[in-house]
């Protein structure tokens, strides 16, 4: 249930409360002017129809009370029927007015989200992808994982990576991260000289403790060429096998920020093998008890079906069954096959 649905149950419910509890003071102490508090309530977070049921639900419950305990005559109920009457208006017309102007600026900051985090091609350079990323903030569609893909003289090369932090200072690092890669992607033969220039870019505009988790990959014929810089390796599941495997380098190299010195990583990419790279999202979310979630045959059958993008939602749709009560990390997931053997 969302948030909405959750404030108008409580404006409803706090005003029921209100009324039953007049009726039962009776004429001793008179609580209706307290039921504007549900429309009041319901405006800080409801959209305009829903403040509008509240305030017309205070009305009708204004009306048992009076009926009940008998005050319909009096002039000094006309008078507190006008300010709950009064109040639900403006209530009303104050919620329609804020949800006007949040779905104005989530408009403006999806546009801006989608201009820093581009959506990947379906084919390029003899491979196909998919991807999906799921922001952890609320109304959120970028947060502290990026990822992209680029056509160079040296083939397509992609970077998918996560920033310290979260929030709208993750995002500014994101952007950061993917204007440097979109920048000297095309002036370095050899990924690690390209990882190298990126760090020497961006620890300059980096605070002491900042630093960010990527992977750079060079898709070649048969084959990707990786470097590996703090990030959470890949899992290859190969074209026929029932199991996942995982992509580890040689030697552990720090982030970007932290001066890396990787070694690139040479893997075989047969038609029909497929690649997931992915963010700590994935494989750092919990459930309930406590248990991260498994790259498992559960998984691997997942990535396994012939559609990508389906692959990538059975995937997302085994994490949100795995977490339960949503997500507290971005995710970013990419899954990367030959073109040969996809649709």
């Amino acid at each position: 249930m969302g948030q909405q649905p959750v404030w108008m149950v409580i404006a409803l419910v706090l005003d029921a409360v209100i009324a039953v509890t007049g009726i039962l003071i009776g004429g001793s102490f008179n609580l209706t002017g307290l039921l504007a508090v549900g429309p009041l309530l319901a405006c800080a977070r409801c959209n305009g129809r829903m403040t509008a049921l509240v305030a017309g639900w205070a009305l009708a419950l204004y009306a048992v009370v009076a009926v009940v305990t008998g005050t319909t005559r009096t002039t000094l109920e006309g008078y507190r029927f006008g300010t709950v009457a009064v109040a639900g208006a403006l209530a009303t017309f104050a919620a329609t007015v804020r949800s006007r102007r949040e779905g104005a600026l989530i408009t403006i900051s999806e546009r801006v989200q989608h201009a820093i985090l581009r959506p990947l091609p379906a084919e390029l350079g003899g491979m196909a992808f998919a991807s999906h990323y799921q922001s952890a903030t609320t109304q959120a569609l970028v947060g502290g994982d990026l990822y992209d893909i680029t056509m160079t003289q040296f083939g397509p090369r992609f970077i998918i990576g996560d920033v310290k932090g979260k929030g709208l200072d993750a995002v500014g690092r994101c952007a950061a991260v993917l204007a440097v890669f979109r920048e000297v992607a095309f002036g370095e033969a050899d990924l690690v000289d390209l990882a190298a220039s990126m760090d020497a870019r961006l620890a300059r505009e980096m605070e002491i403790e900042d630093f960010v988790t990527v992977i750079l990959a060079e898709f070649a014929p048969g084959e990707v060429r990786i470097v590996n810089c703090g990030h959470h390796p890949p899992v290859k599941l190969a074209a026929g096998a029932g199991g996942l495997q995982v992509m580890a380098p040689d030697g552990y190299s720090p982030p970007l920020g932290l001066h890396p010195r990787p070694a690139r990583q040479d893997i075989e990419l047969k038609p029909g093998d497929r690649l997931l790279f992915y963010t700590d999202g994935l494989v750092e979310t919990r459930d309930r008890a406590g248990r991260f979630f498994d790259l498992d045959h559960q998984v691997a059958a997942a990535l396994a079906l012939p559609d990508l993008g389906a692959a990538v939602k059975r995937v997302v749709r085994l994490l949100l069954e795995h977490s339960g009560d949503g997500l507290t990390d971005d995710v970013a997931l990419v899954l990367a096959s030959s073109r040969d053997n996809v649709t």
